[in-house]
C-alpha cells in the first residue's frame, strides 16, 4: 500500500475548502482516507494553512510521498518533506 499526502476538496461550489489528508494511492481523492493533518483555505488572503507538523513528519518518515501541491504547502510551512 503506497501513502500519499494530498488534498481532499471539501466546501461547497465555488468555495473550494481543503483537507490535507494521509491515503492509500488507490484511493479516491475524497474518499477514504487514513488520518487527517491538516487544513489548506485558499480563499483567504493570505491562504490559511493549519498543519499538525509532528504527523506530517510521522508519515514521511514512513515512506509516505506528498503530492506537487502538498509539497509547496509544506515547504511554505516550514515543514521539511524528507525522511530524517
Amino acid at each position: 500500500m503506497a501513502v500519499k499526502i494530498r488534498l481532499a476538496r471539501h466546501g461547497a461550489k465555488k468555495r473550494p475548502f481543503y483537507r490535507i489528508v494521509a491515503s492509500d494511492s488507490e484511493s479516491p481523492r475524497d474518499g477514504r482516507f487514513l488520518e487527517k493533518l491538516g487544513t489548506y483555505n485558499p480563499l483567504k488572503d493570505p491562504a490559511q494553512v493549519t498543519l499538525d507538523a509532528e504527523r506530517v513528519k510521522y508519515w514521511i518518515g514512513q515512506g509516505a510521498t506528498p503530492t506537487d501541491t502538498v509539497r509547496s504547502i509544506l515547504k511554505r510551512e516550514g515543514v521539511g518533506t524528507t525522511a530524517e
